[in-house]
């Protein structure tokens, strides 16, 4: 994956401003997260080209990385939500033992460091990776003209699976949004605590629970039959979330290891 800069096309929103505009009409308010500079190309060419919509386009000003080429930005802002299977380690013959879900490049970024280390940890575990550009496209297709129908909903994050959803913005939103469907129970949200100072980047994902360790934790809590027998890995995760503390005082800079983290299958 190269790395591109990408820049706002507005300030970032702080969350409950994002909140406030997704109560208003869903005939006119959409609200997208793309995670790297394509798919932010693919969005911005869609808003601009767009009439009479309030388009909140939530994007970061730091270097990123690309995970899609055009086309398939193109492709996955079409769908507004959909399944990365280069990402995850399900087979194509059975189902996904847990869904990591994301919105929003930080959280995407995450995400995929969490299944890059359940991948290289625990190989025999089925994780989807799942990225939501389009917000609205968690809401029933009743409440909002990009909303998914229960049955689509329902192949994208399951009907009984955990699901570890990382968001850009403060987790209740999520949960408002997808509290009707099925597998609402087996939802968890990691998102913006108000956690936050003058910090290394990945500190203020840490102090928010929203780092990669933190999800592998997660994935660990909720996995039926984990608890026991990951119980080594998750204290590893632990211990690593302690010497990033230790380390960022003494430093002044981010562990090595996610400072310099790439992606790789």
């Amino acid at each position: 994956m190269s790395r591109s800069a990408s820049r706002d096309l507005h300030h970032c929103p702080q969350p409950p401003w994002t909140e406030h505009l997704l109560n208003k009409s869903p005939e006119v308010v959409r609200v997208y997260y793309p995670p790297d500079a394509n798919t932010l190309l693919c969005v911005a060419d869609h808003v601009l080209r767009s009439r009479d919509y309030v388009n909140v386009v939530v994007a970061g000003k730091q270097p990123c990385f690309d995970w899609l080429d055009l086309d398939a930005a193109r492709e996955h802002c079409a769908r507004g939500a959909g399944i990365w299977a280069w990402a995850g380690t399900e087979s194509e013959r059975g189902e996904p033992d847990v869904v990591l879900a994301c919105a929003g490049d930080v959280p995407t970024l995450e995400v995929l460091a969490a299944a890059s280390l359940l991948r290289h940890h625990l190989p025999e575990l089925a994780v989807r990776v799942v990225n939501v550009v389009d917000i609205a496209r968690l809401l029933p297709a009743e409440e909002h003209p990009h909303g998914m129908p229960d049955s689509e909903y329902d192949a994208l994050f399951t009907p009984d699976k955990p699901v570890l959803f990382a968001y850009h913005g403060y987790p209740w939103l999520i949960h408002r949004l997808a509290y009707r469907r099925a597998n609402h129970p087996h939802l968890h949200v990691r998102g913006y605590k108000e956690e936050g100072t003058t910090t290394t980047p990945f500190d203020m994902v840490v102090r928010n629970d929203l780092d990669r360790y933190r999800l592998v934790m997660d994935v660990i809590d909720r996995v039926p039959g984990l608890a026991v027998r990951a119980a080594a890995l998750r204290q590893r995760m632990a211990d690593v979330r302690y010497r990033h503390h230790d380390w960022i005082r003494a430093h002044g800079a981010d562990l090595p290891e996610v400072a310099e983290w790439t992606w790789s299958q």
